[in-house]
């Protein structure tokens, strides 16, 4: 019976999740020959402040990389 957990940052849509169950499933079916009726796919979300990489929060970072582009498209309507 496969478990599958996936942590993700929060901002997937219901139906991008329906995908990943979808294509997930059918990916441990074809591989592992793993029936669909015992498999089970849990996503997790996880706050992006509550996720840390490069020393930060993707909070962070996301913020950054707003703002970057921003910056880029005010500066290219000058």
């Amino acid at each position: 019976m496969p478990y599958v957990r996936i942590e993700i940052t929060d901002g997937a849509t219901y139906e991008q999740k329906l995908q990943i169950y979808k294509e997930t499933t059918e990916m441990l079916q074809r591989i592992l020959n793993k029936k669909p009726e015992y498999t089970f796919i849990v996503i997790e979300e996880v706050d992006n402040k509550s996720w840390g990489h490069m020393g930060t929060s993707v909070h962070e970072i996301r913020m950054r990389e707003a703002k970057e582009r921003e910056e880029a498209a005010a500066a290219g309507k000058t």
